[in-house]
């Protein structure tokens, strides 16, 4: 298999790149994008626009076979290739080209006990308001990251998230007493910054870095499940419907382009199922 790409091919990827960038998608959709768009061009080992269904075809059985990867995995380079070949370039190669089926399964919740133990494993100041926020919030990691001081009103208790998933602003709500520390907080920055969460030198913490100290938090509290920042979200989004909140209010406050995405949790959530008395009860 051939490891390099036509000079001509590779023209068309810098040019895709830079049509993804003006459309306003995310660095991380630009990486992703273009790694799998080369990945095929490189398999494919002739100009873009020769490509045919069997190309495509062959490229995604290769890369389940050999590379063994998952079918989420699949269906993001299926996602990837769609976008280059049927909005890019106008060609719709993949029209009869199912997208691979993603593997359904519930998100990890934690329990509010959890939730309490995670957040005083947390060592104090910035790093628990960080977790208290992704909680508070059911923000993204990558939202908290870039959260700027001027888009928080700690008076109103309202967070405007800006430049979230696919590129969309939402407002969220802030927790009465997380306002409190974080005006404490952000008074005593020896160096001000523009960012609520930063490090020392008044720079933003990285994604990576919020991983870690979540990680660490859910071992120091004996906690078995896999817990990630996404895992608070989660969290955030269930516990909102186990205490009774619109279903529709709780879309919103998380950014859900669709409601089937938010009824997720109705699956998760265990308060309401508790209460149904089991038949073997009755006899």
């Amino acid at each position: 298999m051939p490891q390099e790409i036509l000079p001509d091919n590779q023209k068309l990827l810098e040019q895709f790149r830079q049509e993804l960038l003006i459309s306003g998608y995310s660095n991380k959709t630009l990486k992703m994008y273009g790694l799998y768009s080369k990945e095929f061009l490189v398999y494919l080992n002739k100009p873009a626009e020769q490509a045919e269904k069997r190309d495509i075809v062959g490229f995604l059985a290769t890369k389940k076979e050999t590379g063994g990867v998952s079918n989420t995995t699949l269906a993001l380079v299926h996602a990837a290739l769609h976008y280059f070949y049927h909005k890019f370039l106008g060609k719709k190669v993949l029209e009869d080209v199912a997208s691979p089926k993603k593997a359904k399964s519930l998100p990890t919740v934690l329990t509010v006990d959890e939730v309490k133990a995670l957040i005083k494993a947390t060592k104090a100041k910035r790093n628990r308001l960080v977790v208290e926020f992704l909680y508070a919030g059911g923000a993204r990691v990558s939202e908290c990251v870039k959260l700027r001081v001027d888009e928080i009103d700690l008076k109103q208790r309202i967070c405007r998230i800006k430049g979230g998933k696919g590129n969309k602003d939402r407002i969220t709500i802030l927790s009465k007493e997380w306002c409190k520390r974080a005006k404490k907080y952000l008074d005593k920055k020896k160096i001000k910054s523009d960012y609520v969460f930063s490090k020392k030198n008044g720079k933003r913490l990285s994604t990576d870095t919020v991983q870690r100290l979540v990680k660490a938090a859910a071992q120091k509290a004996g906690i078995s499940k896999k817990v990630t920042p996404h895992t608070l979200r989660h969290s955030f989004g269930t516990h909102l419907l186990e205490s009774g909140e619109n279903i529709r209010n709780i879309q919103e406050l998380l950014g859900h382009s669709n409601l089937s995405t938010t009824q997720i949790y109705t699956h998760v959530s265990t308060e309401n199922l508790k209460k149904v008395e089991s038949p073997l009860d009755r006899l």
